[in-house]
């Protein structure tokens, strides 16, 4: 797996700050508390502009997935995106990688409501928030 560095703006550094230090936060709408996951700069409910952050339990279940394999790249680089529904209520995009650093993902134990954990690995010199399949 291939890592882009990202390129945080004003809208998302509180998230990458928080990745910096393990931990995966959610933009909290402070006019009526509205949890979002990606950040935006007004909430669609209330359309207030001002927000503070909640740290995620980094517990969540697989919503949706697939298997990603860039082109041209072995079959060894193939990843698994997973839409992960956080015990919180927001969505996030990420990667399912084994609990084991060094081991790959069964594809066939994968299964949406499957439980998961948040876990940081470094991928290319960036630190990412990724999940690990657990027991129920």
């Amino acid at each position: 797996m291939t890592a882009i560095p990202p390129v945080p703006d004003q809208t998302d550094q509180y998230f990458w700050n928080g990745v910096g230090e393990h931990r995966l936060l959610i933009q909290r709408c402070t006019g009526c508390a509205t949890l979002r996951l990606p950040p935006v700069p007004m909430c669609g409910v209330c359309h207030a502009l001002t927000w503070d952050t909640v740290e995620a339990v980094g517990r969540g279940t697989i919503y949706s997935w697939l298997l990603s394999r860039p082109p041209g790249d072995s079959a060894e680089s193939a990843r698994v995106v997973i839409l992960v529904q956080l015990a919180e209520g927001p969505r996030v995009v990420s990667n399912l990688v084994s609990a084991d650093p060094d081991g790959s993902v069964d594809l066939s134990a994968i299964a949406n409501d499957m439980p998961v954990q948040l876990c940081f690995r470094e991928i290319d010199g960036v630190l990412l928030p990724l999940f690990h399949a657990v027991s129920r």
